[in-house]
């Protein structure tokens, strides 16, 4: 008789539960994944406005009758456009980009557009994956989009080299939207791991925009590579807060709300210790900028604000069940804010009439904040026993037997890199294979059968 008499008992806690995981979950929102992240400045975040820009160029048929009428005068001038390859000159194999000499910025930009619905062979590529297939440098990547990163590069590392090599202070700028930003950030790793390929290439002079980015990369990489990679997400964007594979997201595209809403209820059952120890997840790349501009249970658009910070744990962990996560996905609409949160920013400047010789210093220190903040992010990876924590070289290591084993394969990889100078110039395609070859402790090698040619 007890038990029959406990059965509505349990039922009522287990529908409060239910209740209370619902009320939190509808509670939750973009807010709470930046709020103990510090306020962008003006010079940091100067870049993505025009970035943006350069995107929606992409999708142009005529440059100099832009269908996206840019404001203020900061759109793409076309006499200094390099090149600009469609779907017809990759052959499904690379989403569209442009290459671009912005003389405005000391700039070179490589600039990817975004996922084109009608385009099966934007689906091929992100469902050229299976969770756990590609290695790289000691941690996991979407295969699919690494061999369009390579692909890309085989393509353009000649041209890239001239550039590099004749405009030595420009940076070299990878950039995209969406699945373009993913072709980017997978580009970026290699080449900042065979900077020799594009003349010796400096790391400082490596830089990427990952626009709205999909999470492609392994937490260990994500933080690893922050001091090159930066990602930037508006308010409620879904894509870079999902950790369900892309490909079982596009299969799903027309019930996306629904994929959503039940990852939503698998992640909340994950121990977060389970997700930050998993090597496979996937998670969004590098230093991330979060433009929020709405507030709980208030209505409209406000006066933008940019967070900035390079994140461990809680970096985009929790969907945001929201009307506007899709629409935050646009490129315009990224564009737009990315703008306004610029011109506000350098409006507080102005009424701050910060002189010239102090903005100069803060330019300094914002760069040797950012270092230090990158080397916490490495530390605390390490203390949270993210898989393979490790930091570059020039930072030194976290863990001695990680160190040995790449210091190890750094000499193996300096001996490969001057042997095969003599050979005929290998395919970026060639090299990854070469590349991604693992140990038995999971680690990226050379292939034994290549170690002496």
């Amino acid at each position: 008789m007890s038990i029959i008499c406990g059965l509505p008992l349990l039922e009522c806690v287990y529908c409060l539960a239910c209740a209370r995981w619902a009320w939190k979950r509808c509670l939750h929102t973009a807010g709470h994944d930046s709020e103990t992240w510090g306020v962008a400045t003006a010079e940091e975040f100067e870049p993505v406005p025009h970035l943006c820009r350069y995107i929606l160029s992409v999708y142009e048929d005529d440059l100099r009758n832009p269908l996206w009428e840019p404001p203020g005068g900061y759109g793409i001038n076309p006499d200094y456009l390099i090149l600009k390859k469609t779907y017809e000159h990759t052959s499904g194999r690379a989403p569209p980009y442009i290459l671009y000499l912005d003389h405005d910025h000391a700039d070179i930009v490589l600039a990817f557009r975004g996922l084109n619905l009608a385009r099966e062979s934007d689906y091929a590529v992100l469902l050229d994956n299976k969770l756990g297939q590609r290695k790289f440098d000691g941690g996991y990547v979407h295969n699919g989009l690494l061999k369009a990163a390579g692909w890309v590069l085989d393509a353009e590392c000649d041209t890239l080299r001239e550039l590099v090599e004749k405009y030595t202070n420009y940076t070299l700028t990878f950039t995209g939207h969406s699945l373009g930003s993913g072709v980017a950030v997978l580009l970026t790793m290699v080449v900042v791991q065979n900077r020799d390929r594009l003349g010796n290439i400096d790391r400082k002079r490596v830089r990427c925009y990952a626009i709205a980015p999909a999470r492609c990369v392994s937490l260990n990489l994500a933080v690893r590579y922050a001091d090159v990679i930066n990602s930037v997400v508006l308010q409620d964007d879904f894509l870079p807060r999902t950790a369900t594979p892309l490909e079982d997201i596009f299969k799903s595209l027309f019930c996306l709300p629904c994929i959503l809403c039940l990852r939503c209820m698998r992640d909340t059952c994950i121990p977060d210790e389970k997700m930050l120890k998993d090597p496979r997840r996937l998670y969004a790349p590098g230093r991330l900028y979060h433009i929020v501009e709405r507030k709980p249970f208030k209505f409209g658009r406000f006066p933008p604000v940019v967070r900035t910070a390079v994140p461990v744990d809680g970096r985009f962990e929790h969907i945001v069940l929201s009307c506007n996560a899709t629409s935050d996905h646009a490129i315009i609409w990224i564009e737009r804010e990315a703008r306004r949160a610029l011109d506000l920013m350098l409006e507080k400047d102005q009424i701050m009439e910060i002189p010239v010789k102090q903005r100069m210093e803060r330019q300094e220190t914002l760069a040797r904040e950012h270092s230090e903040e990158y080397k916490a992010a490495l530390q605390r990876a390490v203390t949270l026993a993210v898989p393979h924590a490790y930091s570059p070289s020039q930072y030194g290591t976290f863990d001695e037997q990680e160190e040995g084993e790449k210091s190890s394969r750094s000499s193996g990889e300096t001996s490969f890199s001057s042997s095969r100078k003599s050979k005929k110039r290998e395919s970026w395609d060639e090299l990854i294979e070469r590349l991604c070859e693992k140990d038995e402790s999971g680690h990226i090698v050379l292939k034994k059968s290549h170690a002496n040619d």
